[in-house]
């Protein structure tokens, strides 16, 4: 028998595994936001790749039907904070996935300064140290939605509180 919770990967795995220039980028992107390792990539640019697909199939929808799912996209990606509020619709075409990246809850707190590294940022958010609002979160994949970004704090019992 199966798992009743029917676990999906949240991600697809590249068509050629092994592309030099690719692998590179991969890499690199690794480095810079500090993932733990490709999957995590894999998936930041899946959902990317789900957003894009949603807006190029909104372009076939008849006119008002096509309005309401293009509205709904841009206030889902207005409230996490990967477009600007000014953003147009197209603007959904051009995302990358670093823009997504920029997003997770360890780059903001490395952004934010709580953290030395990225390794550090994500060690201290494993490690139960950060909070974003009243709530502990322990996903270094965490998507900060916009208004949370200001509530990112170490938690009451961490010990880094005073050393900041």
């Amino acid at each position: 028998m199966g798992d009743p919770r029917r676990l999906k990967k949240k991600f697809k795995k590249p068509a050629h595994p092994y592309q030099k220039e690719r692998m590179v980028e991969e890499l690199e992107f690794l480095g810079k936001y500090g993932l733990r390792n490709k999957r995590e990539f894999w998936k930041s640019r899946t959902m990317l790749g789900k957003w894009r697909n949603i807006a190029r199939q909104s372009r076939t929808l008849r006119r008002e039907q096509a309005l309401e799912v293009q509205s709904t996209l841009i206030k889902k990606l207005q409230r996490l904070g990967v477009i600007g509020p000014e953003a147009e619709f197209d603007d959904v075409l051009l995302l990358t996935v670093e823009d997504v990246l920029k997003r997770r809850l360890q780059t903001l707190v490395f952004e934010k300064g709580l953290a030395r590294t990225i390794y550090e940022a994500r060690q201290k958010i494993v490690h139960n140290h950060i909070q974003v609002g009243n709530k502990r979160i322990n996903s270094p994949s965490y998507m900060v939605k916009k208004e949370e970004e200001d509530l990112i704090t170490f938690a009451p019992s961490s010990p880094f509180i005073t050393s900041t």
